[in-house]
């Protein structure tokens, strides 16, 4: 199996302030907003046809929580084509990797299926599949 990658879907970026965070990827970068879930503590900014999504640290979708500002990439998501996910899972693991579960997760096109993975250094990749019908 060779992955096929199409594009960057999105990238997670742990804000500390999301309100100066927004105001500087809108005002000084060019993005809007295409997308917010106050209770979460998400910002989704439109990047072209990418998606830069602020989470709140230590917000409910903060994973690092405990590591503070700083580290403040969360994952990189990349859009993937064909997606079988059974077939990515069997491929990663026989490369020594350890993906997560397939799940219907948002992304830049909508919602369709993902997994989660780290790379080698421990940073969070994503594999996004193509939007539900």
């Amino acid at each position: 199996m060779q992955i096929q990658i199409l594009d960057i879907d999105h990238v997670v970026i742990r804000a500390a302030d999301p309100a100066a965070m927004t105001r500087f990827y809108c005002d000084v970068l060019g993005c809007r907003v295409a997308r917010e879930e106050r209770e979460l503590g998400l910002v989704q900014l439109r990047a072209g046809r990418a998606l830069v999504d602020l989470i709140t640290v230590g917000g409910p979708l903060d994973r690092n929580a405990e590591s503070g500002p700083g580290r403040n990439m969360d994952h990189l998501c990349l859009r993937v084509e064909p997606f079988d996910g059974d077939a990515l899972k069997v491929w990663l693991a026989q490369a020594g990797a350890q993906p997560g579960d397939v799940a219907g997760r948002y992304g830049a096109e909508g919602f369709g299926p993902s997994l989660y993975l780290f790379d080698p250094e421990g940073n969070m990749v994503e594999l996004k599949g193509p939007p539900a019908a």
